[in-house]
């Protein structure tokens, strides 16, 4: 039984496929975390170029990130038992993600791909992770069939080579 699970993720969400045996598993983890958010107001020192708003600021991202590691580790637990991990997404949160991942051994080297994407919608996250298993299948394939070469535009099943016979009459 092969698990591979393939996740979209922002810092606002995290959308998990996991693919067992044939079968799909979908699942959806909102955080809690807020964007970076101005304070208003706040303490300010007595000195005229002091710093303003320093203490407030620091506290707020330390709060974010607090916020954010317990998102990630609510996101990891779903998939502790994966041998194949395929992280995609806009921003920061997916490098973020991994550096959490590699934290644990049970999951180190288990990562498989990190690719940038834009917002998707449900289906084409889902379908984006099939692909993904689809070529992972034929990569395998082609490393036990010579005839099978990847390239950039995908993969080339079979290729044929025409030599020309220079002859002088």
């Amino acid at each position: 039984m092969k698990k591979q699970v393939g996740l979209w993720i922002d810092h606002e969400r995290a959308f998990i496929v996991s693919l067992v045996d044939g079968s799909e598993q979908i699942l959806i983890i909102l955080s809690d975390v807020e964007s970076h958010i101005k304070t208003l107001g706040g303490s300010r020192t007595a000195s005229p170029y002091g710093p303003q708003d320093i203490a407030a600021e620091k506290k707020l991202e330390r709060k974010r990130k607090q916020h954010l590691h317990k998102f990630y580790q609510k996101i990891i637990s779903t998939f502790k038992d994966a041998q194949q991990i395929l992280i995609f997404g806009p921003g920061a949160a997916k490098s973020e993600l991994e550096k959490e991942i590699n934290k644990l051994k049970e999951l180190h080297g288990k990562i498989v791909g990190i690719e940038s994407s834009d917002k998707m919608t449900e289906g084409q996250i889902i379908a984006r992770v099939k692909n993904y298993r689809a070529s992972q299948n034929v990569k395998e394939v082609g490393l036990k069939n010579k005839h099978l070469r990847h390239t950039p535009f995908g993969v080339i099943l079979a290729e044929i080579t025409i030599n020309h016979l220079n002859t002088a009459n």
